[in-house]
C-alpha cells in the first residue's frame, strides 16, 4: 500500500501532486516574511501556525519512516521541516522581545520536549502494528491542531473587517492540498492521512468565503494608514500660526475679514486630541 509503489498508479499520482501543491503552500509566506524583513518588524503576525507546522512535519516524517514506504510524505514534510525552521528563525530575528520569548518557549516544550516524549514513548512503550496506530492517530491530532491554527487569522479578519492578514493564494493552496492528500489516504487505504484533511478541507473553504466577503469591505491597515499620512499632510500646507497666547479679541476681530478664527483656533485646540485618537487608531489596527 505504500505511495510509491506503482501498483497504486492514481495513489502515486496524487502523491506527488500533493508533494508539488503543499511545496507551493509552503512557499507562499515568502511574501509576508520579505516584508517582515524589510520593515525589520513582524508587525502583526504571530509564530504560532509556524512552530505547528514544523511539529506536525516532525511527526510526519517519524510516522512515515515507522511504516515504511511511504516516501512521498517523507519528501514534502522534510521540505516542510526545513522551511518552516527558516520561517520560525526569520521571526525570532525581527519580532520584539516579548514575541521572542514567546516564540522560544514553544519551540522548546513542543518541538523540542514535546516531540522528544513522543519518539521515547512510541519507540520503547509499543511495538509492531501498535506503534504505527499510536503514531496515526497522534499524527492526526496536530495536523488538525495545524488547521485550527489559522482560526486565530479568521478571527482577526471578522474584528478588523481587513484581509491583510490572510492572503487568498495561501486559503486556496491548502484547500486543494487537503483534498489531494485525502484522496490520497482514500486510495492507499491510510485513515490518519484522510481524516485530518477533511478538516483542512473545511477551514480552507471558510477562509475563501471570509476573503471573498471582506475583501472590499473596508480598506487594509496598511492602507489605513497610508490614508491617515495624506489627510495629515494637505492640513500642514495651509496652517496659520497664530502666538495664541498674544491674541486678543481685537486682534481676533481685526483679521475675522482674512481668517476665520474662531473656527482656526477651535481647530487648533481640538488638534492635540484628534491627533491622539488617529495614533490610537493606527495602533490598535497594527498591533495584535
Amino acid at each position: 500500500m505504500g505511495g510509491l509503489s506503482m501498483e497504486h498508479p492514481w495513489a502515486f499520482a496524487f502523491g506527488l501532486l500533493g508533494n508539488v501543491i503543499s511545496f507551493s503552500s509552503l512557499l507562499a509566506p515568502i511574501p509576508t516574511f520579505y516584508r517582515i524583513f524589510k520593515s525589520k518588524s513582524t508587525e502583526g503576525f504571530q509564530s504560532v501556525p509556524y512552530v505547528v507546522a514544523l511539529f506536525s512535519a516532525m511527526l510526519w516524517i517519524f510516522y512515515a519512516l515507522v511504516k515504511t514506504g511511504e516516501g512521498l510524505l517523507i519528501s514534502i514534510n522534510a521540505a516542510g521541516c526545513v522551511i518552516e525552521t527558516v520561517y520560525i528563525v526569520m521571526y525570532l530575528v525581527y519580532a520584539p522581545r516579548k514575541a521572542k520569548i514567546f516564540t522560544a518557549k514553544i519551540v522548546v516544550l513542543l518541538n523540542i520536549a514535546g516531540f522528544g516524549l513522543i519518539f521515547l514513548l512510541t519507540l520503547f512503550a509499543f511495538h509492531g502494528e501498535t506503534r504505527v496506530v499510536t503514531l496515526g492517530w497522534i499524527c492526526v491530532g496536530f495536523s488538525v491542531c495545524v488547521f485550527v491554527a489559522p482560526l486565530s487569522i479568521i478571527g482577526r479578519v471578522i474584528k478588523t473587517k481587513s484581509v491583510e492578514y490572510m492572503p487568498f493564494t495561501l486559503s486556496l493552496t491548502l484547500t486543494l492540498s487537503a483534498i489531494v492528500w485525502f484522496l490520497y489516504g482514500l486510495l492507499i487505504k491510510d485513515k490518519y492521512v484522510a481524516l485530518p484533511n477533511i478538516l483542512g478541507f473545511t477551514f480552507g473553504v471558510i477562509q475563501m468565503v471570509l476573503y471573498v466577503f471582506y475583501m472590499n469591505k473596508t480598506p487594509m491597515a496598511s492602507q489605513v494608514k497610508e490614508g491617515k499620512e495624506a489627510w495629515k499632510a494637505p492640513a500642514e500646507d495651509h496652517v496659520v500660526v497664530i502666538n495664541v497666547g498674544k491674541a486678543d479679541k481685537s486682534s481676533c476681530a481685526e483679521m475675522a475679514g482674512a481668517v476665520d478664527v474662531p473656527r482656526r483656533c477651535a481647530a487648533e485646540a481640538a488638534a492635540p486630541g484628534q491627533q491622539v485618537m488617529a495614533v490610537d487608531f493606527a495602533r490598535s489596527v497594527e498591533v495584535v
